[in-house]
Parts: C-alpha cells; structure tokens; sequence
C-alpha cells in the first residue's frame, strides 16, 4: 500500500509537471517573479491536489476544502494582479491550475489512468492554441451548423429510435434506416473537410477511400452533388467514384473471408480483378489534371440534409421489399432478391449470403453469383446516381470504367470456374 501511495503521488506531480512544461514554454520570455506560475507551481499544484484528497480521505471533506479554497483564491487573486498589468482577460491559467489541482487529487484516490488521460488531452489544447484559434477563425457558419446537425442526428435523436423491424415481416427498421442516414451524411462532410484540407485533388481522393469503407453509394451520391456544381472536373470526380468503387470489392472481400472462408475462396478472384482494374482506372484519373482547377471546394455547405433525407427514404424503401420478397420466397428467390438489396445495400446481401452458404448449406455456385449480382447492380444504381445526380459526363465516364471492370470480373468468374 505505502509503495501505491507513492506512485499515486508521483503520478500527481507528474501531471502538474507536465501541464507546467507547456505553460512555462509559453511564458519562458518572461523574467523571474514575473508570472503567477510556472513549471514548478504547477507541478507543486497537482502534488497538493494529491495530498489535499488523502488528508480528506482521513481526516473528512473539510481537509480537503481547507487546502483547496485557500489555493483557488490566492492563484486567482495574484493571476489577476498579473492580467491587470499585461491587460490580459483570459481565464485559462486558472482553470488549467485548478484542473491540475483536481486531477492531482483524481490521481491519488481515483482512476489513475483517467487522470493521466485527461492531463495529456488538456496540455494537448493549451499547446494547440494557435492552430485552434487559426482553425476557428477559418469556420464559418454552414460548416457549424452541418458539425451541430450531424452530431444531433447522431447522439440526439439515433439512440431515442428503436433497433427493431416493424411493419410486414419486420421490414423497416428505423435505427438502420436512420444509420443509414447519418453514414451518407458523415461521407459527405469528411469529403468537405478534406477537400477543404488537402485540396481538391488528393482531398477528393483520401475522403473517396475513407467515405467508401462506409458506404461507396453515399460517396457516389456526394460526388454527384459534387459534380453537378463544378463540372469542369468530372474526370476528377469520375476518378474518385472509382477508387471508392474498388474499396467496395476489397470490403466485400474482407466481409466473406471472416464470415465464410469457402466462399471468398470463390469470389477473391472476381472481386480482385474487380478492385485492381478500378484501381488503376481511378487512379489513371486522377493524375489527369483538370483544365480548370479553382483550388478550393466549391462545395457551399459539408451536406445537404434534404437531399440525404430523400435519399435514405429510397433505400430505406428498396431494403424494406428486398426483406418482404426474402421472407416470402427464401433460397429460391435468393437471385431476385440479390437483385433488389443490391439497389440499396451489397454489404447486407453479402452478410446474409455467408450465413446460408455457413449455416444453412447454400451452394457455392449460387452464393457467388448473388454476391456478385448485387455487386453488379449496385455498381449499375450508383452509375444511375451519377448520371441523373452528376451529369452524363460524369456519369458516362464514372460507368464505363466500372462496365470494364466488371466485365473484366465476370471473365475472371468464368475463367476461375465458378460458372453453375
């Protein structure tokens, strides 16, 4: 115990140690006995912290409060006297003290480890003051209120939904439908930011890849509504489409290969070639530099939630007769029913097709080719999205080079032997 005690108490000085580098750098031009604190007061802070909540642990809250209220008062009363003379009004040095007190105290009779990670998160954005302010002075008002609406979609109103189907066999589930939702809305605004980061080429490309391990139909439709505002650079946004195209493939590949090894055996070549050749088709795109390159987004807001809104609807409505037809016709209407789901959602047909061919004896033959059909239609519904969304350009080029695709797989599905 005695040995613990000390290491509590060593983990105290440490973090008012470690908030003391940061703000002693911050003042290091300032002479001796000019500043209220430093490294050594911060650090001297957290170990008080420490020793004020064991002196309340034995002797009763009162201790605590003793050494406490006595330390806030006086490193606010000589802050203050130091502000008056600089003509500086921010209060974060006394709530950087006065959290190092409390976290000093959290380390000793707490969760060291919380202790530990909230001192490094709070010396990270007393370091980062700069690049925050920079950032903030950068913001402006639709990013916010896309930021403000997309996390209230998210931890607002998803956890109030129920996670059940409802309806004819179960069919609408609002929780997926509204996951759903925000997963279009999500892709969107990582893009923006993106773009806005790293510029319209490799931003455009890094939020393609990123946005696709979560939906490439949402990063279609993005990309559409892209498109449609600047359609100078479609050549570009078909690139993109592409390579989020081939992050589909690999996703599925990935899906089968955890949950039914047998199967991706049968799909890892189509899949492959599949994700290879829009690979190289994408990224032969994107190094075409565009004609006229305005270097910025032109993207006004991160999404728009009226669009996003109609659009889940559809798939909501597609995924919700792909489940009836599913239930009313089972294995043997799998196909069919491959079909419709792979309008809306791949991912959910190719879970379901691995389950079968595991828990239920499916045919292999018959598990590729539904994997594989709704690959091809979903491919079919995102090169519609693109053209009706983002013009015949885009759309035609975004198609083409998704029909050589997969036209290239369903060689390799007859060259590898899959064919009934």
């Amino acid at each position: 115990m005695p040995l613990e005690l000390f290491n509590r108490l060593g983990l105290a000085l440490a973090i008012g140690f470690l908030v003391g580098v940061e703000r002693g750098w911050r003042a290091r031009d300032v002479a001796d006995g000019r500043r209220t604190a430093g490294i050594r007061t911060y650090a001297l802070t957290g170990l008080l912290g420490g020793v004020a909540a064991l002196l309340g642990q034995s002797l009763g809250g009162w201790a605590f409060a003793a050494l406490g209220l006595p330390f806030a008062a006086a490193f606010i009363l000589f802050k203050h006297r130091e502000q008056e003379e600089d003509g500086d009004y921010s209060v974060t040095a006394i709530v950087a003290a006065l959290l190092v007190f409390a976290l000093g105290a959290l380390a000793v009779i707490g969760d060291g480890r919380i202790a530990a990670a909230t001192a490094v998160v709070a010396t990270g954005l007393l370091a980062f003051k700069g690049l925050l302010h920079s950032w903030l002075e950068r913001l402006t008002w639709p990013e916010l209120r896309s930021a403000l609406i997309l996390l209230a979609m998210t931890l607002v109103a998803l956890p109030l939904l129920p996670n059940r189907g409802f309806g004819p066999f179960d069919s609408v589930n609002p929780y997926e439908l509204w996951l759903l939702t925000i997963a279009m809305a999500g892709v969107s605004f990582v893009a923006y930011g993106a773009i806005k980061t790293f510029g319209p080429s490799r931003g455009l490309v890094l939020a393609s890849l990123a946005g696709a391990v979560v939906s490439s139909t949402a990063t279609t439709l993005h990309l559409a509504r892209l498109n449609r505002q600047a359609p100078d650079q479609s050549v570009m946004h078909a690139a993109a489409a592409l390579l989020a195209g081939a992050v589909m493939a690999v996703r599925l590949g990935v899906v089968t290969a955890v949950l039914a090894p047998a199967l991706f055996q049968r799909l890892v070549l189509p899949l492959g070639v599949f994700a290879a050749l829009s690979s190289l088709l994408g990224l032969g795109g994107a190094l075409i530099r565009p004609s006229a390159s305005t270097g910025a987004s032109p993207m006004k807001s991160p999404f728009d939630l009226a669009v996003v809104l109609k659009f889940a609807l559809v798939l909501g409505a597609v995924m919700a007769a792909a489940r009836i037809l599913s239930a009313l016709y089972g294995a043997g209407g799998l196909l069919p029913v491959a079909a419709l789901a792979g309008l809306a959602d791949v991912d959910a047909v190719t879970l379901a097709v691995a389950r079968m061919t595991t828990e239920e004896g499916l045919s292999l033959d018959l598990g590729v080719y539904a994997v594989l059909l709704a690959a091809a239609v979903d491919s079919a519904s995102k090169t519609a999205i693109a053209t009706l969304i983002g013009g015949r350009r885009f759309g035609g080029t975004y198609g083409a080079g998704t029909l050589l695709a997969a036209t290239a797989a369903a060689a390799a599905v007859h060259w590898g032997g899959a064919a009934f």
